[in-house]
């Protein structure tokens, strides 16, 4: 299992420790490293790594804004000097929080807890079976539960760890990351429009030109969602003739 790795770190000095600490695992290959949110974004782009180590607190940006820039991030250790942020990372997703200076063992921790993610993660894979608009899931939210056709949904948009999932007036919790239903919806009808949101483009009413080439998408149901500028170009040439 070769896990290949980016840092994004303000501080040469952290930057090191970091790549200390990784020397004692062979199979996590650091890939790039950047010192800044802008720069980062670039590398995380061309190299696409299975894991990124950054840091919170940067000049300008700060990491939870660079998470907010990408469309599709990779597993993400946080790393701080300030323990005030604990929380909020977990609405990001990380993996896990470590606090600088860095403790060997706590980061072994952390770095088992990547090993056991690709390990569940490849064996879900194997098991993923696509779904179709005639299937239907059950949700539970609270008292409530309902069984909704695949095909009846427009929207399913980030909340925590979770998935808020729209059909007709109702918008439940769906228990489950963003990313593990995107790999079972049909790949005909559902587009990541960003990071946090997927649409159904059976249900968009309208489609408005928006700044910087990005488009903003009016659904069925009045709410709006905005395209990033990447996946704006992918959602024009996928609906072109």
């Amino acid at each position: 299992m070769n896990i290949n790795a980016v840092i994004v770190e303000d501080s040469r000095l952290a930057r090191n420790e970091l790549k200390q600490l990784i020397k004692e695992f062979p199979n996590i290959t650091i890939v790039g490293e950047a010192e800044n949110v802008d720069d980062g974004i670039i590398l995380i782009q061309e190299t696409k790594p299975d894991l990124l180590f950054l840091d919170i607190n940067m000049p300008e940006k700060d990491g939870f804004q660079l998470l907010e820039e990408l469309d599709e991030a990779p597993m993400v250790i946080f790393t701080t000097a300030f323990d005030e942020y604990a929380i909020k990372s977990f609405e990001y997703n990380a993996l896990d929080y470590l606090m600088k200076p860095i403790n060997p063992k706590r980061f072994e921790v952390a770095i088992n807890k990547i090993k056991d993610r690709i390990n569940n993660r490849t064996a879900s894979e194997t098991a993923i079976e696509k779904l179709n608009g005639d299937s239907q899931i059950f949700i539970k939210d609270g008292e409530q539960c309902w069984l909704v056709k695949i095909e009846d949904i427009s929207l399913f948009e980030i909340v925590g760890n979770y998935t808020r999932v729209y059909f007709e007036n109702n918008k439940p919790l769906l228990y489950k990351s963003l990313n593990q239903v995107e790999e079972k919806l049909p790949n005909s009808n559902y587009f990541r429009a960003n990071r946090q949101q997927i649409i159904n483009t059976n249900h968009i009413k309208n489609v408005i030109p928006w700044f910087s080439g990005k488009l903003k998408l009016e659904m069925n149901n009045g709410i709006e969602v905005e395209v990033s500028r990447r996946q704006s170009q992918s959602f024009k040439e996928r609906l072109s003739l």
